[in-house]
């Protein structure tokens, strides 16, 4: 049997940490369906969207018997400039997570939207789309100094959340990354759709990457909606907008195949669902009401 436990996050309910406009629902109504719809965690959203009062956000949790995972710390890391701002946010988020969870992870990320070019071409990045040398140094040296201060003053490990329309998108790109990064400070967040829309094979990577993966996302990829968005030269939020991640079952990702693959590697971490939708968008309780019943279906 499983040691594997089941979460959702806040962005299958349309609250993404990008800026976006659009209403979506509050804190309160996102966990109470959160755990209605039969998950047992979830991760923090966009800083200010659930409390940011220590007592007062593990009190909300345990009132639903949800654990707090992780947050998503978006830091333009191939700009060095960038780093000390990015540290300062990543070390108040963490500092909060060490008091309200147990062994919660910063899952840190590119900016998206900083670069124009991956915003458009998300899902179709070619060579020339990529990062220099130089920069490849500057944003490695940043995710590791971010993830040594943040466990030096908090205890919290640090994954990196491979994402579209960022500068680590492709496999080229996460094999890259990984080979400039201390497996010791940094683990792999392993976003299945993200990989799949970046053009990458699934449990090939869970394969090659094994004990790096700290973190898993289970999030699917409609095929359909990535021919459009090839053919229409959509951007990643217009894709977004037009269903590209689906409810699980419904798109290209092998779940079975990829459970089979982290089971192989011991993995006994959680596994995080997110349908990532913009904020207003689709039916949130009703689809993480299916994606449970899916996971369930495949033995979580």
């Amino acid at each position: 049997m499983t040691t594997i436990k089941v979460a959702n996050a806040p962005c299958s309910w349309g609250v993404l940490e990008f800026g976006l406009e659009g209403k979506t629902a509050g804190y309160a109504q996102v966990l109470d369906e959160m755990s209605l719809a039969g998950y047992a965690g979830t991760e923090l959203g966009d800083w200010g969207f659930m409390p940011t009062d220590s007592k007062a956000l593990k009190a909300e949790l345990e009132e639903r018997g949800l654990s707090m995972l992780c947050a998503f710390v978006p830091v333009a890391l191939a700009d060095g400039v960038a780093h000390e701002a990015g540290l300062i946010v990543a070390l108040r988020i963490a500092r909060l997570l060490a008091q309200v969870g147990k062994s919660p992870f910063i899952v840190l990320a590119d900016d998206n939207g900083k670069d124009p070019v991956r915003m458009k071409n998300a899902g179709r990045i070619r060579s020339e789309h990529g990062l220099s040398v130089e920069r490849w140094q500057t944003f490695a040296a940043g995710a590791l100094r971010i993830a040594e201060a943040v466990l030096r003053e908090t205890g919290l490990r640090t994954v990196f959340h491979h994402h579209c329309a960022g500068y680590v998108e492709t496999p080229e790109e996460v094999d890259q990354l990984l080979r400039l990064t201390d497996p010791k400070l940094l683990g792999l967040c392993f976003d299945t759709g993200h990989y799949a829309y970046g053009g990458g094979d699934v449990a090939a990577a869970l394969k090659q990457h094994g004990k790096r993966i700290w973190h898993v996302h289970f999030k699917d990829m409609e095929p359909g909606v990535v021919a459009r968005a090839r053919a229409q030269s959509w951007d990643y939020f217009e894709a977004v907008r037009r269903g590209v991640f689906c409810e699980l079952g419904k798109g290209a990702v092998q779940f079975n195949a990829a459970l089979t693959e982290l089971k192989g590697n011991g993995y006994a971490g959680w596994i995080v669902v997110e349908q990532d939708v913009l904020p207003g968008m689709g039916t949130p309780l009703e689809s993480a009401r299916r994606n449970r019943a899916f996971l369930q279906r495949i033995g979580l």
